[in-house]
């Protein structure tokens, strides 16, 4: 019987683990490997390929396979630094073709209540790209949640004295959206955050 045997078990039980997946998903998805062994086979080796060759860029610590990254290796705008929280939010500003400067990747943001501090992430080594010279501004873009906007307030009082330029992504009211339907917090920072035309 399927229930006895801890191979399964075993994968259910990781697959279990990735965000978003629960018992009846990771069920759903072990049989689905079950029943293409080809499959099971490119996504071990696929794995096993991110596991070793995929490191943290020693300038910007985006994930990459070479060192430094194409983006630090490039043509970039050096004098600007985008901060952001992971890799995910640099490959979402890369999207949108806003941002030509360089970027920098704080692998987490502040969290007391997790146990992250601001000696657990990136920070000693943003402020020493700054110190060195040739940075004009700092574009702050970590998440606009609690530990997001702690981490801005944190990083803005650290670079603030070295006599570089902060800034902040603006908040506001997305592209599209109806008033009435934006939550109340969202509308808020759009007033503050107005512009003249």
């Amino acid at each position: 019987m399927l229930q006895h045997a801890p191979t399964l078990t075993r994968l259910v039980g990781e697959l279990k683990k990735l965000p978003g997946i629960g018992e009846r998903t990771a069920f759903r998805l072990a049989f689905h490997l079950l029943k293409s062994p080809h499959n099971m086979t490119s996504l071990a080796e696929a794995l096993l390929a991110v596991q070793e060759r995929v490191r943290a860029c020693s300038v910007c610590f985006t994930l990459t396979e070479q060192d430094p990254c194409p983006l630090c290796s490039g043509q970039r705008d050096t004098r600007t630094i985008c901060v952001v929280e992971t890799s995910q939010d640099l490959l979402a500003l890369e999207r949108s073709n806003a941002f030509q400067g360089a970027y920098h990747v704080l692998q987490g943001a502040i969290s007391p209540l997790q146990g992250i501090s601001p000696d657990s992430l990136r920070i000693a080594e943003l402020l020493e790209r700054v110190k060195r010279g040739g940075v004009e501004e700092v574009v702050i873009a970590t998440n606009f949640t609690v530990e997001g906007e702690t981490t801005a307030l944190y990083l803005a009082r650290q670079l603030k004295p070295l006599g570089v330029k902060v800034t902040r992504l603006a908040h506001g009211i997305p592209l599209g959206s109806d008033i009435e339907f934006v939550d109340p917090a969202t509308v808020q920072w759009a007033l503050k955050g107005r512009s003249e035309l």
